[in-house]
């Protein structure tokens, strides 16, 4: 048996009870912005692969990426489209011009999918560290094995100021 006052508060707890709502317009509104903002700004991301091996040189060129076969040239290793071809090493020691193991592996008919030697494209993502010689040698085997463009993979930075365009 409870007490008159906690009859009383019970009564008072039932008379005055309000049904909880949510209002789901607001939020409709919220998500129907964040939507419309990512489907906006998601267009502009281009994706190219990246190994945490590689440190990419800095440009300011804004062109984008097209799809093309990857080259990547880390401090350790030589890759296509993410299949190991050999180490450095191997490739250092090759004294020939053109990389045997590299020109099969971009010779694939895969690999060489562009209708003229001019649509085909191959991409160098190499480190800003490795010497030129390597990197030579990675093109001379792409222009062997049929690819008529060669492009270089680099993260964009801001624009230099130009001289004189800054106010004192």
């Amino acid at each position: 048996m409870s007490s008159r006052r906690a009859r009383r508060m019970m009564e008072h707890h039932l008379r005055n009870r309000a049904e909880g709502e949510l209002n789901l317009i607001p939020m409709i509104d919220i998500l129907s912005v964040l939507v419309s903002f990512l489907l906006v700004y998601s267009t502009e991301v281009e994706i190219v692969q990246n190994s945490k091996g590689i440190e990419i040189p800095e440009s300011i060129v804004t062109t984008k990426p097209r799809e093309s076969v990857v080259v990547m040239v880390t401090r350790e290793e030589l890759l296509v489209q993410g299949e190991r071809i050999a180490s450095l090493d191997e490739l250092r020691a090759d004294r020939n011009p053109v990389f045997a193991p590299l020109q099969q592996v971009l010779a694939r008919p895969r690999m060489t999918s562009g209708t003229t030697l001019a649509d085909q494209e191959v991409t160098v993502m190499a480190d800003k560290t490795l010497n030129y010689d390597l990197l030579k040698k990675v093109m001379q085997t792409a222009t062997e094995a049929g690819f008529g463009k060669l492009s270089f993979a680099t993260i964009e930075k801001d624009k230099a100021i130009e001289p004189g365009a800054a106010a004192p």
